[in-house]
């Protein structure tokens, strides 16, 4: 079975299409040494430069923590800010313009544990101090599911957890923005905790975490329509933004990863089409992003093919619309200028 690798990816190519528009990347990531089983093992300035110039008009990228590079030893909530002060330094080496003219890294989403409460503050201090001009806010997971075949990544109903509410607001307060995973069920869990911090800006990511395998595989007639509805309460919400990406992960139950040759945009494009134009139907697209979520979703296909499918999901949208996907909402959400 193939198991992705750019040898594989080089299978499936076809042109770029519209590579005059505008992109900002909201959701990538950088390691060394990743110590998963991965094809790439090695992700940083020059395999980002490889994927982000193959075509499109990529102008910007903004860099989501993935607990690489942490410092060894100190005070354990402050081991993350390792990982701020090593991609401040990617950034500022991918700004001279060595490595294209994309300003990669141009914002920088970091960990804190927002269940410290109040104490989150000198950790989140201690991060901005790392990177004053790029730090934009943090990601910190809410993944929790009953059943014990899924992988928990938080505590159970750490969304209405006081601590982690104070922690929220605190980060709020700050000018940060929170990124966050959770898997779709949780999703009601979301939209009241929105509801409960209005002021913190929230970046939902990959679509809400459809998952469709374990438990959840074969099922779409029950859980498609428990997505959509979390979807929606969510969208309610004025300050979630939604990223419309994420889905090449073997767990949203597409098989693109197995094959003897990778998917192309137009197929892809079909079937993304439901789940992103649903996203887009209940945010609008002033506050939807699309997203790589490079290198986990390189697992399914290449970056040149997945922005094709995104440009042809979209097609139907305005020239204002489209540019608010493809870039304006990310910029504004994460501060980035242009």
């Amino acid at each position: 079975m193939p198991f992705g690798g750019n040898d594989w990816l080089a299978l499936t190519q076809e042109p770029t299409l519209e590579p005059e528009l505008p992109i900002c990347d909201p959701h990538h990531h950088f390691w060394d040494f990743r110590p998963v089983r991965l094809p790439y093992q090695r992700y940083l300035l020059h395999e980002l430069a490889a994927d982000i110039g193959s075509g499109h008009n990529v102008r910007s990228t903004v860099f989501i923590e993935t607990s690489s590079m942490y410092r060894p030893d100190g005070p354990e909530e402050l081991r993350s800010v390792g990982e701020v002060e090593f991609v401040q330094g990617l950034a500022a080496a991918s700004a001279s313009g060595l490595y294209g003219p994309a300003k990669a890294a141009a914002a920088i989403v970091g960990k804190a544990n927002l269940n410290l409460g109040e104490a989150v503050k000198p950790v989140l201090e201690a991060l901005q101090a790392a990177s004053p001009n790029r730090f934009r806010g943090i990601r910190q997971s809410a993944a929790w599911d009953s059943d014990p075949s899924v992988e928990d990544r938080a505590p159970q109903g750490q969304l209405s957890d006081a601590n982690f509410r104070t922690g929220a607001r605190t980060l709020a307060q700050m000018g940060l923005s929170l990124d966050t995973t959770l898997y779709f069920p949780q999703l009601p869990e979301l939209a009241d905790f929105a509801k409960a911090v209005p002021e913190l800006t929230i970046v939902l990511n990959h679509i809400g975490g459809l998952l469709r395998t374990g438990p959840y595989g074969s099922r779409d007639d029950e859980v498609l329509p428990i997505w959509r509805m979390g979807i929606a309460a969510v969208a309610e919400c004025p300050n979630v933004n939604v990223k419309l990406g994420g889905v090449g992960q073997p767990r949203y139950g597409f098989d693109w990863y197995a094959r003897d040759e990778p998917v192309g945009s137009e197929e892809l494009a079909g079937a993304l089409d439901p789940f992103m134009n649903y996203c887009i139907e209940q945010f609008g697209p002033d506050r939807c992003m699309f997203e790589s979520n490079f290198p986990p979703d390189k697992f399914s296909y290449s970056y040149n093919v997945l922005f094709n499918a995104f440009k042809r999901l979209s097609k139907d949208y305005s020239t204002s619309e489209r540019a608010a996907l493809f870039h304006d909402t990310a910029t504004r959400v994460y501060r980035i200028d242009v």
